[in-house]
């Protein structure tokens, strides 16, 4: 495991190791197969960044299920443009289902308020949120976050499926910015 690695043009150090990350996420995941019991659930994946979050997760979820992804975007470089880009749209039918949103970081919670209100509109019977990384310093918006892999402060992260301009998404540890 390398302890600094160079991505484009900025240095990131190791910063939750691979252990670490699927620790969290199997918490996650025994806590959703005790509150869903008896549920069937439309898991819903955020793309790009929560692809590796929502493939470990899921190989540990033992409840019967859907899964379907939705690509929002909210993200230029190292910061939030503010502005939440809906890619790839929902296709399934959520009226009157139990949906769970799979994400890799909730930071500003811009991009998860947008989420929220399509599922509303969609009228999902019961909606909760699942991230792996949350970090409460820099949240700005007032729903509850129903699970939590880690909470962090507020420091420009990537790796398992975060990235920095696309790049990094593969490493199997999370790495923060050196300033």
């Amino acid at each position: 495991m390398n302890k600094r690695i160079k991505v484009c043009d900025r240095e990131f150090g190791i910063y939750i190791s691979a252990e670490a990350i699927d620790q969290a996420v199997s918490r996650v995941a025994q806590s959703l197969n005790t509150d869903l019991k008896g549920k069937t659930p439309l898991f819903l994946v955020v793309l790009n960044g929560a692809f590796m979050f929502a493939s470990d997760l899921l190989k540990k979820i033992e409840l019967e299920n859907n899964i379907s992804f939705v690509k929002l975007s909210s993200y230029s470089g190292t910061r939030s443009s503010q502005v939440v880009s809906e890619l790839i749209g929902l296709t399934e039918v959520v009226k009157g289902r139990t949906v769970v949103i799979l994400e890799d970081i909730i930071d500003t919670g811009l991009t998860m308020k947008r989420m929220l209100e399509i599922l509303n509109q969609q009228e999902a019977a019961e909606v909760k949120i699942a991230t792996l990384v949350f970090k409460p310093g820099a949240f700005t918006a007032d729903y509850k976050i129903d699970y939590i892999g880690l909470e962090i402060p507020n420091d420009f992260i990537l790796g398992y499926g975060l990235d920095y301009d696309g790049f990094g998404r593969n490493l199997p540890d999370i790495y923060k910015i050196i300033e």
